[in-house]
């Protein structure tokens, strides 16, 4: 059958990215797109390829992601939804479907998406932020970082925030929001677990790849003391990946909404 001929698709899901390879489909490694598109093929009995929002990175969790596939199954979005999640490890969890217009694509149709980053001040951190949260057991200077994050709004050239391997077409993206937040403790399955998380908010059109992760990078350093505010608009202007700072390690990194 003609893939325009078929029903589309679409997901929203859920996963914990810590044993995965990411988001799209690789040679001899586990990700999210294979082990979805292996479940729809014994569900359906067809090839399919699903398309996500974000391509996340190996380690990267989603509480919003949203993917879809074209089916010429008659299985009901209802079907799927429960077969879907009878056949997924528990780890990735389908939370909703239902049939999408012909034209939409989870990616190319989204206005914005945002990220959230958590950063864990604490001198000892919680087992239990160990998964979500990068353990930086450090005195940082908010007000500089926040500085600094002004210095990321609008639309730039994000180059220096791009990781090599990037295929994107354009190095141009628009960021609409970058907001800091400090908490002294955080709520996780009713209990409330004393640590200093420092949390990022960062809202764009689109991302390059580790986009969101060298632009934490590069705050944390403002933070420290090794790069002042300004210089982050010279890094920016500079369109030189080697002239910011490290990135930031996966594992904090949520990919929490897609906005079409």
């Amino acid at each position: 059958m003609n893939e325009s001929m078929k029903r589309h698709i679409k997901l929203i899901l859920q996963y914990e990215g810590t044993n995965y390879a990411g988001w799209q489909r690789q040679p001899a490694a586990i990700t999210i797109q294979s082990i979805l598109e292996d479940a729809l093929e014994r569900l359906t009995g067809e090839k399919t390829k699903v398309i996500a929002a974000g391509r996340t990175d190996s380690g990267v969790h989603a509480i919003g992601q949203v993917a879809s596939f074209r089916t010429s199954s008659g299985h009901s979005p209802e079907v799927f939804l429960r077969a879907l999640n009878s056949m997924l490890p528990p780890d990735v969890r389908v939370l909703s479907v239902e049939e999408a217009e012909d034209d939409f694509h989870p990616r190319y149709s989204a206005r914005a998406k945002r990220y959230i980053y958590l950063v864990d001040l604490s001198p000892v951190q919680s087992p239990f932020l160990r998964r979500y949260a990068y353990h930086l057991p450090l005195k940082l200077d908010l007000e500089a970082m926040k500085e600094a994050a002004m210095y990321c709004l609008g639309r730039r050239d994000f180059r220096a925030f791009q990781a090599s391997g990037c295929g994107s077409r354009t190095t141009i993206r628009e960021v609409y929001k970058l907001d800091i937040e400090q908490q002294e403790e955080i709520d996780l399955l009713g209990f409330h677990i004393e640590a200093s998380i420092l949390r990022f908010t960062v809202e764009a059109n689109a991302f390059l790849r580790y986009m969101v992760r060298t632009m934490v990078g590069t705050l944390l350093e403002v933070g420290r003391g090794k790069l002042t505010p300004y210089s982050v608009q010279q890094i920016i202007e500079s369109r030189d990946r080697t002239l910011a700072g490290p990135t930031a390690p996966p594992h904090g990194l949520f990919l929490e909404r897609v906005f079409y």
